[in-house]
């Protein structure tokens, strides 16, 4: 996965050992650079994404504050899976402090209809 030793690469390695996708309840993991932020669903079975969405996204809204644009991404997500046929998900951070857009993100995820 990542060979670096930083703390987010051990604290990465730390939770996907907990943590795993299936087709009944997918991984939603989270990604965020310094500019955007991004969310896949994916059922690790397969290895296959089932829905995404990203700051990016012409659907997406991309203007406010960064603490804006995730939660609008989380919504988007959220509605990407209600199509899909998604209801429950697992969290995944992906490293990242539970704090900020992330935290953000999450909880659209969940206003919209996400169960986790």
């Amino acid at each position: 996965m990542l060979k670096s030793a930083t703390g987010r690469a051990k604290r990465k390695l730390r939770i996907r050992k907990k943590i795993s996708g299936t087709a009944e309840r997918p991984r939603l993991t989270v990604f965020r650079s310094g500019s955007h932020i991004y969310a896949q669903v994916i059922d690790d079975v397969t290895g296959t994404t089932l829905a995404s969405a990203s700051d990016l996204q012409k659907t997406v809204a991309a203007e406010g504050t960064k603490t804006d644009r995730a939660k609008s991404v989380g919504a988007a997500v959220a509605s990407a899976c209600k199509a899909a046929g998604i209801e429950k998900v697992v969290f995944d951070r992906n490293g990242f402090i539970y704090h900020g857009r992330v935290k953000a993100l999450a909880e659209a995820a969940r206003e919209a209809g996400l169960n986790f």
